[in-house]
């Protein structure tokens, strides 16, 4: 690549990321709304998530996950949450109804 074209392609480089960045800042702001339902919130909660790794890809060559990647991820610290809001909270002793 010349000076030229790599010149042209750090220019879109930072074109795009700073399209990210308003991307990342308009999801941020909708998450501050009370009103929305949990399932536009998980979505926008996504959405972040898959920003970010946009950014590093870009940003980062060779260091992103694939979308599947980030996907599974994300399952699989959605599942352990909720696995942790099902436990009953630290040092509160549930008994039973045993006779």
């Amino acid at each position: 690549m010349n000076p030229g074209q790599t010149h042209l392609a750090e220019s879109r480089k930072q074109t795009l990321l700073g399209q990210l960045h308003a991307a990342e800042a308009a999801v941020r702001s909708n998450l501050n709304f009370q009103a929305i339902e949990a399932n536009a919130r998980a979505h926008m909660e996504r959405a972040l998530a898959h920003i970010r790794e946009a950014y590093v890809a870009i940003n980062e060559i060779g260091r992103a996950r694939t979308v599947k990647q980030l996907v599974e991820e994300l399952e699989r610290i959605e599942r352990a949450f909720e696995e942790l809001r099902q436990q009953p909270p630290p040092g509160v002793t549930i008994k039973s109804n045993r006779i």
